[in-house]
């Protein structure tokens, strides 16, 4: 691959994603805040990340596949480092005895859809535009790359106390989850975490493609409208083909955090058309179910996003609050998550809801 296959990100770009990343990540993912705070930092020394095309990657490259992680709540508290994603990524080549040609996002939603970025600032190699998840998702086989079983295993965890960790090897993804669950639960709930190296061939076949690019082409579109003192909920609707489900107030919010996962519910008291009706969303880390009364009127792989409903920005599963304004939107899911094999690993029964799936988005249910 040559440099002209790649192109520069800018800081407007990187502000951009955080806004789309934020929304992408339907609730989870951890706030991208202190990570654009980072690369703030970093472009202001006078770093610089390139982005790159996952058509662009021979086959035999080796791609590093990172994300924080734990609970979203906890990430909070204990604040972002780019050296600790970085560390991560490099504990896989000194196991594996290789080097990495590019790094990407296992997901594109929240603040790991910065990871990559900060990553490759201290890697000196580019960013792959491509994801395996297309949004956020809470467990380690909630991937595109699971539903295509590909091999789950060396994982590395890095706390920044000094400490590293790796899961050399597992029957399956379900106990890579298990396992990397229980080391992160022990570095308190978050962990920098560099996933089992990709080749080149795998990302083309296996990766959902162009969704940096996505998120930060919903970035500029919300942040345009705001500019122009336009509705930024309807520019995202536009961009994106999605669906308004539901506006009004936050009025309850229960959550805990166990097992390092943010569990619970929220509680939205309608207003304008909604007005006398109630939603209900339960969450695993992420937005799973909106239930209108007794309803479940959408359920994951489909992207349900919580919107703050002046600015259009996301809203996380760890900060929602009561008395918030909100809008309830769904996003169309990438087609390889509502396929019939992924939904065994993404859809409302592997989350515990005895509940059909049923897309809000026929055409593209129809194309999985």
């Amino acid at each position: 691959m040559s440099e002209a296959s790649s192109k520069p990100v800018s800081l407007d770009d990187i502000e951009a994603l955080a806004v789309g990343a934020w929304i992408l990540g339907t609730g989870g993912g951890g706030s991208p805040y202190l990570g654009l705070l980072n690369l703030r930092r970093l472009y202001a020394e006078g770093h610089r990340v390139q982005l790159m095309s996952p058509l662009d990657l021979d086959d035999d490259d080796r791609v590093a596949v990172v994300s924080n992680m734990g609970a979203p709540l906890v990430g909070q508290e204990r604040l972002a480092d780019s050296r600790n994603i970085a560390r991560a990524v490099r504990m896989q080549e000194e196991i594996n005895g290789i080097q990495f040609r590019a790094v990407m996002s296992v997901e594109i939603g929240g603040g790991n859809g910065v990871q990559a970025l900060m990553a490759a600032v201290h890697l000196g190699i580019p960013v792959v535009d491509a994801d395996c998840m297309g949004r956020a998702f809470p467990e380690a086989q909630m991937t595109s790359v699971a539903i295509g079983d590909l091999k789950p295993y060396p994982c590395t965890l890095y706390d920044p106390r000094g400490i590293e960790a790796v899961v050399t090897k597992v029957p399956s993804w379900k106990w890579m989850e298990r396992a990397s669950r229980k080391i992160c639960v022990e570095m308190g709930s978050i962990a920098s975490t560099s996933k089992a190296p990709r080749t080149g061939r795998e990302v083309k076949d296996w990766g959902i493609h162009f969704t940096t690019s996505k998120a930060i082409r919903i970035g500029y579109a919300v942040r345009e409208a705001n500019r122009c003192h336009e509705d930024p909920i309807a520019a995202l609707l536009d961009s994106e083909g999605g669906k308004k489900l539901f506006t009004g107030k936050i009025v309850d919010v229960a959550r805990r955090t166990t097992e390092g996962f943010l569990r619970g519910s929220a509680v939205v008291e309608g207003s304008d058309a909604d007005r006398g009706e109630r939603l209900k969303l339960s969450f695993q880390n992420e937005w799973i179910v909106a239930w209108r009364g007794e309803t479940p009127i959408a359920t994951c792989p489909d992207l349900i996003c919580v919107l703050d409903s002046v600015n259009g920005h996301g809203i996380g599963t760890e900060t929602v609050r009561y008395g918030q304004r909100v809008t309830v939107v769904a996003l169309p899911a990438p087609a390889v998550l509502t396929s019939p094999r992924g939904l065994e690993f993404v859809g409302p029964r592997a989350f515990g809801y005895d509940l059909d799936f049923h897309s809000l988005f026929p055409a593209a249910g129809a194309q999985a």
